[in-house]
């Protein structure tokens, strides 16, 4: 899966929370949102002010964040389904320390063939 595709896919699947995401789509994904949010900083700063982040008002970065919050919860579930978890094991990242459980389960290769979620992503 390449950059587009992946982009596609995981905004045609807003909010779809089942099935699988391959770690190509999960991480494009992720790259692509970042990106996103550098440029949305970088335009509030322009736009909206010079200041610090703290005291600068960052509308356009709110508004992507808010947008790209349901995207971003959904491939995370499939991503976590690829790998055989369930999605509820995303929740594990508020402990402070699951980021690291989560990340290892991320980079992971998924599960070959059908398992309990779906069937093998491409």
């Amino acid at each position: 899966m390449d950059f587009m595709t992946s982009l596609s896919t995981c905004l045609r699947k807003y909010a779809t929370f089942s099935g699988r995401a391959s770690r190509a789509e999960f991480w494009y994904f992720t790259l692509a949102v970042w990106l996103l949010s550098i440029l949305a900083m970088v335009l509030d700063q322009a736009l909206f002010g010079s200041g610090s982040t703290e005291n600068s008002i960052m509308p356009l970065t709110s508004v992507f964040q808010v947008v790209v919050f349901l995207p971003v919860l959904s491939v995370s579930v499939r991503r976590l389904h690829d790998v055989n978890r369930s999605g509820w094991w995303y929740l594990i990242a508020l402990t402070g320390v699951g980021f690291l459980l989560l990340l290892y389960w991320f980079v992971k290769k998924g599960a070959d063939g059908e398992n309990a979620y779906s069937l093998a992503v491409a």
